[in-house]
């Protein structure tokens, strides 16, 4: 099994409810993402998949979070914006933007400080 990793970046606000904690007032990140995903094959040139095609399908996402207030976003309309959250979302995205049956994404993490961060693992990936 092979497992690639892309690294990105975005700022974006949000607020979260119900925590208790200071998170309830409207703030800010810089999150970095990390974007892993793994097949058991490499193909004729010898890679997974070329890290360009994951790169591009990832900065588009990251156009829908980048410098935005994610409360406002559809996908979080009955979700918290959380990391947990966020994470999944941009799984769920470049899965479907992948057309390679033979890639799959693995899992995201996104830290929205150095020292916290959410993973999201796809299962059966």
């Amino acid at each position: 099994m092979y497992e690639l990793k892309v690294v990105t970046r975005f700022a974006a606000a949000h607020q979260l409810t119900m925590v208790g904690t200071k998170c309830e007032n409207m703030h800010g990140h810089n999150w970095k993402i990390e974007v892993y995903v793994i097949g058991k094959n490499l193909d004729k040139a010898g890679v997974l998949v070329d890290f360009g095609v994951i790169k591009k399908h990832v900065a588009d996402i990251m156009t829908m979070f980048d410098h935005k207030y994610l409360n406002e976003l559809a996908f979080f309309e009955d979700k918290q914006p959380s990391s947990e959250n966020i994470a999944y979302l941009i799984a769920a995205e470049l899965q479907q933007r992948i057309d390679d049956s033979a890639v799959s994404v693995s899992r995201v993490t996104a830290w929205e400080s150095d020292d916290a961060a959410a993973t999201y693992y796809v299962p059966n990936s």
